[in-house]
């Protein structure tokens, strides 16, 4: 299989983004006098376990903030180090987004804030019967305050190249990072590639244009993140490819949505993807691939020079294949096409 290897001259491309989202859990450990003075194991056999002193329900909009700026990040960048690597280019727009989350988080914060005590009170009111366990552990606002926050650190990364110790700059780690890039990011897109199977392909026999928005995202991340391994912009220029050849009308049924199957089924598997990423660095272009798909097995392996597709189109012909008849579609398991091409 070929080796995905990341060259360390893709540092010039890329910044490292660190995100740092602080929530305060509203949870504090029980004590044994929280419990009546009742008789318990020793520490080193048991320990208690923690009580909320404030309504979860008041706090979730800050789990939802976190989350939303978690998934932007792995929509536009790739893990890397403690945090990910976006394409500096981009960055910018991320930072943006990054400050639109941070105003609603901080506004969620000041409103959670202004009304603390009053929430406390009717937590303690709801649990009544608990309620002194509660207050004997209540904090204040500004408490509260100091362990919410929502910030960001972005830098450029640079290998260690002197160092009046030679082993510092043999054993920096760094390279081996980078080096791992590539298979990361192929990672990620085979992740993204089975929630986008589960969510919105599987068993399908009909999907509408909402179906495209996932491998449109995909193909976004894919592009601005092209110079990160040699078989990524390949990649994206399948994914394009096919989204290129869906209808700009009604629903996706037949040839249409096996296509988009068998292209979500081969990017759920790099084993399988960066092969056929290969053929398109060789010159076979990406509608080859898209034609493998759908005409059977061992379609790669057997096509000479005289029969190679460049560029979408085989001897000036155009690249639209002759297509077989679909074979009605048993939903639990995948298209024919897929079968075909050993991924199932």
């Amino acid at each position: 299989m070929t080796q995905l290897v990341s060259d360390i001259r893709i540092l010039d491309n890329l910044l490292a983004l660190n995100l740092n989202v602080s929530l305060w859990s509203a949870r504090r450990k029980m004590s044994q006098e929280d419990l009546g003075g009742a008789e318990l194991p020793p520490e080193d056999l048991a320990s208690l376990g923690s009580k909320r002193i404030a309504d979860p329900e008041n706090l979730k909009v800050f789990g939802t903030l976190k989350a939303r700026a978690f998934n932007y990040l792995d929509r536009h960048g790739v893990r890397f180090m403690s945090g990910w690597a976006i394409p500096e280019e981009k960055a910018g727009e991320i930072v943006q987004e990054l400050l639109n989350i941070r105003t609603e988080f901080q506004k969620e914060k000041e409103a959670f804030l202004a009304g603390y005590d009053q929430k406390v009170q009717a937590w303690i009111e709801k649990h009544h019967q608990w309620g002194e366990i509660i207050r004997n552990s209540l904090v204040g606002p500004d408490y509260v305050r100091a362990r919410m926050d929502f910030r960001w650190q972005l830098y450029k990364v640079a290998p260690l190249e002197q160092h009046t110790d030679n082993t510092a700059v043999l054993e920096a780690g760094l390279a081996e990072e980078v080096q791992g890039l590539g298979g990361t990011l192929f990672d990620e897109v085979a992740k993204s590639a089975d929630d986008i199977w589960r969510r919105v392909y599987h068993g399908k026999t009909e999907v509408t244009h909402k179906a495209l928005s996932p491998l449109r995202t995909l193909h976004a991340k894919l592009t601005g993140l092209s110079f990160v391994e040699p078989h990524v912009a390949p990649v994206a220029d399948i994914v394009q490819a096919a989204l290129l050849r869906m209808p700009k009308k009604g629903n996706i049924t037949g040839t249409d949505l096996l296509l988009l199957q068998g292209l979500v089924y081969l990017l759920k598997d790099s084993t399988a993807l960066v092969p056929h990423a290969q053929k398109v660095i060789e010159g076979y272009g990406p509608a080859f691939v898209l034609d493998a798909l759908l005409a059977g097995p061992g379609v790669i392996a057997e096509q000479d020079g005289s029969s190679m597709l460049v560029d979408g189109a085989a001897d000036g012909d155009d690249d639209e294949p002759i297509l077989p008849d679909i074979p009605a579609v048993d939903s639990a398991l995948p298209h024919p096409a897929i079968q075909s091409l050993g991924l199932w």
